[in-house]
This record gives structure tokens, C-alpha cells and sequence, in this order.
């Protein structure tokens, strides 16, 4: 019997309709600060968060998943992943930085960067507490924890300008 093979096209360029191949233009609706962008990679940190430094790490150029990844992007991962982790940790003295990839509900690559210290909102479900899901008017789903409301935005505005001048100083 012959083998089936599929050619999969992966799309590269920016999606008209991709939320975050906007960049900067859908920060203040996904309620996100840049404070960090290379040729490549750019890394927001969320101002609605249930633990402070909270952050994305996404590609420029659209990339659907993970496994969709070449070119530089590939090569470059793991660096960006490892620099904006240590920024993180650093900024927020956190024991851990929990990297989570879901791949289902953005088809845009983008890495959950959650810093951790024991008793705070995050556990091995990643958010302690009765999880909450809430359909936003961007058709993007907001889970987050009955128990652990978003920290204070002045609060999250200061981890994210942390953040910033720690990738800034290399």
C-alpha cells in the first residue's frame, strides 16, 4: 500500500485577522505592556495578572504553533526564552518562572511566562482556586481564579517597567 503524505503550508506573514500579529496596536486591548523586542521575539507582561511579571513571549512574524517554528525564529528561541525568563525571575524575586505553550486558543505562538513563589495564585493547575472562564468581545477566553483577583495595575505597571530596564541593561 502506498504512504499518504500531506504538505502542511505554514503561514509566516502577518494575518489580517491574527490579534497578535498587530503587535503594539493590541497591547492596551489584551491589557499588556512591551517591555522587551528583538528582530524576532517581543515579550509583553499583563496588567491583569494574579501574580506580578506575568508575561508572553511571541514571535513577530506569525507563526501558528510551536511546531510551526523555523528559520530564525528557531534558532533564536531558546535565548529569548532564557533572557526573558532570567529578566523575570529577577524582577520579581521569584523562585520559578512556569513556561506554559496551550497552542488552542490564539493560532499565533505565544509563551505563558508565569513567575511563581509558594502561596501565591499559581499551582500545578497553574491558577489555584475555583478556575474561572470568561468569553471576552475579542473572542479570546480570560481564565483566571475566583480566589486570587488581578493584582493592583500601579503594581503590575511597576514589575513591567522592572522588567523593561533589566532587558534593557542586557
Amino acid at each position: 500500500m502506498g504512504e499518504v503524505i500531506r504538505q502542511i503550508t505554514v503561514t509566516t506573514m502577518p494575518q489580517i485577522d491574527c490579534l497578535l500579529c498587530r503587535h503594539a496596536d493590541s497591547d492596551a486591548e489584551l491589557e499588556r505592556i512591551e517591555v522587551w523586542q528583538d528582530a524576532h521575539w517581543r515579550l509583553t507582561v499583563s496588567l491583569s495578572a494574579e501574580v506580578a511579571g506575568f508575561a508572553y513571549l511571541e514571535p513577530k512574524r506569525h507563526i501558528s504553533h510551536i511546531h510551526a517554528l523555523d528559520g530564525e525564529e528557531a534558532s533564536t528561541f531558546g535565548l529569548a526564552l532564557a533572557k526573558c525568563s532570567k529578566a523575570l525571575k529577577d524582577a520579581t524575586q521569584a523562585e520559578v518562572i512556569y513556561s506554559y505553550i496551550f497552542g488552542d486558543g490564539v493560532p499565533h505562538l505565544h509563551v505563558h511566562l508565569a513567575p511563581h513563589r509558594a502561596g501565591d495564585a499559581l499551582s500545578d493547575q497553574m491558577i489555584r482556586g475555583e478556575i474561572v472562564e470568561e468569553k471576552q468581545p475579542n473572542g479570546i477566553t480570560r481564565f483566571y481564579s475566583a480566589a486570587f483577583p488581578a493584582l493592583p495595575r500601579d503594581m503590575l505597571v511597576r514589575t513591567a517597567d522592572d522588567v523593561r530596564k533589566i532587558l534593557r541593561r542586557g
